[in-house]
């Protein structure tokens, strides 16, 4: 068994995600949900527990496989900057930890789970819940402002299940030509 922590890294809010898979198929959603510091707080004091509560998290879940949000140039440099503070905290923990980390971009996790690259938060979450099988009760537990940050996790812990499952075939058929 294989568990995945997949992180949608922010210096507000880090959502993260975490499935068990045997290589074959999901077999369950273990967690999700955001860790999010208060805004009150400075960017250095948040990056600070953002670090914090993610170590706590990967001691708790002790996951194989960290699954990140590749990085995406936007407009504006400063969010950009505190991007990569808040991936940076959250890479180094996993590293510390002896987890193995893996990087998607948006747009593959999104063709990948619905078909359209393109595809809005609401359509992958919508998909990526029924293919879970998370009802709405389930996802209400969650804040709704900080919803999109926790789906879009465990979209990346998904999408990298999904991965693990073609090339776990792929490996099945080689051996059997």
């Amino acid at each position: 068994m294989t568990t995945i922590l997949g992180v949608d890294p922010g210096s507000r809010v880090t959502g993260f995600g975490v499935v068990r898979t045997d290589g074959e198929s999901v077999i369950e959603v273990i967690s999700y949900g955001v860790i999010a510091p208060p805004l009150s707080l400075s960017f250095h004091e948040r990056i600070g527990i953002i670090a914090g509560e993610f170590e706590i998290l990967l001691e708790k879940l002790q996951p194989q496989i960290a699954v990140i949000e590749r990085v995406f140039l936007g407009k504006n440099a400063d969010s950009a900057f505190k991007l990569g503070h808040a991936r940076g905290v959250v890479v180094a923990a996993a590293a510390r930890s002896g987890c193995g980390v893996v990087e998607y971009a948006t747009r593959a996790v999104k063709q990948g789970i619905t078909g359209n690259g393109n595809a809005s938060k609401e359509q992958v979450q919508t998909v990526l819940f029924s293919a879970l099988g998370i009802g709405e009760r389930s996802a209400a537990l969650t804040p709704e402002r900080n919803m999109a940050d926790a789906s879009d996790a465990l979209a990346l812990a998904f999408f990298h299940s999904r991965n693990l499952e073609v090339l776990r075939r792929l490996k099945r058929a080689e051996r059997n030509l």
